[in-house]
């Protein structure tokens, strides 16, 4: 840790940073930034920088209102969207109380004592998203609703379009902060992209997933158009996911592979799928956190309903991908309920959690989703076993609430404040009236 400390203050003097933010992110999921000089670097890994905790969404409360942030000197990058004028640099940071003791409320040490769990087992977790978003030509919207850049589709090429053009600056810009692109591409819905930001350890991932959303943004207003990751911004087009694969490794070795196996799944493979299917209703309200997600999740559009899993099954919750010969390191699952909006520590922490109790409970796996589980009649999908996920924010709440893994995984006061602005979001949206129902009924009625 000397040393990555003496290479941050090397590169500040040597590359003349005018400014270093410390990042850190709050429950619900939200990227903050305070920017302190060079000067005060070397002070603030030493003894962190002071601030009021209270003053930010769930992370601590008035009478214990004051936290320091560590900064994490292996996450130091310069920022390529502020250039060559007042160079700018970001690390993010880890929260402690005065006394040292990590904040039980930082999204970031939730995921940290999740992973630990995992280690105490023997496992890395790793984890490999796929982002979705919606450009849009501006954020404001009149009665025909947010208005898309373009009207292309699935892997449309457009030569020239804005979408194109974003995509080419987005990733260059994400490479250049050391977050590794697999694909990006142009989605279904119009204005709709998906960058694939390469596997990584989880911890990783969800800092990366916090960067990418940043440079998402910046280069849209660069290019004079604004990103969302709203999960349903359009009605009548897919939402958003984020789509993540994950696996677990003892070792140098891949836990999920097991040679000649059925889809070459391992037995550990198979219970962390049936943990992921059991306490998933249960960890809904967290991994779709808005009102909005369940607009995504219930509208069809290849947005998993129901909790089910299935090789290569793309309606199924959980999926297998296709096992490729000689890449037993690849084998992995996939969890698609995630919308791009989740608060990725949070939402990987749960994910976690949900497969390690299904090892160490021995869950059983149920049957195999072979069909298209959309396709079916409810009559069927009962007869079948697949459960529905929750329906709305206020049926997640519910579930969420009742659960022990949650409250024990997200810890008491972030279990608790989750569910209250849970239930704040809920009572407002419950009391507003909606466009929806001025159209279908003022008329009428």
């Amino acid at each position: 840790m000397d040393k990555q400390r003496d290479f941050v203050l090397r590169t500040v003097e040597e590359r003349g940073v005018k400014f270093v933010r410390l990042w850190f992110t709050d429950v619900v999921g939200t990227l903050k930034s305070v920017a302190i000089s060079p000067a005060e670097v070397e002070g603030a890994f030493a003894e962190g920088l002071g601030f009021d905790g209270s003053a930010i969404e769930g992370l601590t409360r008035a009478f214990e209102s004051d936290l320091l942030l560590y900064p994490d000197p292996t996450t130091f990058q310069i920022l390529p969207w502020r250039g060559d004028i007042d160079p700018t640099a970001r690390m993010f940071c880890d929260i402690t109380t005065p006394d040292g003791e990590p904040a039980v409320a930082d999204p970031r040490n939730v995921l940290k004592r999740s992973l630990a769990s995992a280690a105490e087992a023997g496992f890395t977790f790793y984890t490999h998203p796929e982002v979705e978003f919606y450009l849009l030509k501006s954020s404001q919207f009149g009665e025909a609703g947010p208005e898309p850049v373009d009207n292309a589709g699935y892997f449309d090429n457009v030569p020239g379009g804005t979408a194109h053009d974003f995509r080419r600056r987005a990733v260059g810009m994400l490479e250049s902060v050391g977050i590794s692109v697999e694909f990006s591409h142009h989605e279904v819905g119009p204005g709709q992209n998906e960058i694939d930001l390469r596997y990584a350890d989880a911890l990783t991932t969800a800092d990366n997933i916090q960067t990418a959303r940043t440079v998402i943004k910046e280069v849209a207003i660069e290019q004079g158009v604004y990103a969302t990751f709203m999960p349903k911004p359009l009605t009548g087009f897919p939402g958003s996911g984020l789509h993540t694969h994950l696996s677990l490794f003892e070792g140098d070795a891949n836990a999920f592979y097991e040679a000649g196996a059925e889809y070459q799944l391992s037995k550990v493979g198979r219970q962390f799928i049936a943990g992921l299917l059991r306490h998933a209703p249960e960890i809904t309200a967290v991994t779709n956190q808005f009102v909005n997600s369940y607009k995504r999740l219930w509208s069809g559009d290849e947005a998993p309903s129901y909790v089910s899993w299935g090789h290569n099954n793309r309606s199924a919750l959980v999926r297998v991908p296709l096992y490729k010969p000689g890449k037993e390191q690849s084998a992995r699952i996939e969890y698609r309920a995630l919308d791009s909006a989740t608060n990725p520590y949070l939402a990987y922490s749960l994910l976690l959690a949900a497969g390690l109790k299904g090892i160490q409970e021995d869950y059983e796996l149920p049957a195999e989703a072979t069909e298209d589980v959309w396709g079916l009649s409810e009559g069927e999908r009962r007869a079948l076993g697949y459960h529905a996920l929750p329906a709305s924010l206020e049926h997640a709440i519910s579930l969420m609430e009742d659960s022990e893994l949650v409250a024990a995984t997200l810890g008491e006061q972030v279990f608790n404040h989750v569910l209250r602005n849970k239930r704040e979001e809920w009572h407002a949206y419950r009391q507003e009236v909606t466009p929806f129902e001025l159209r279908a009924n003022l008329d009428l009625l």
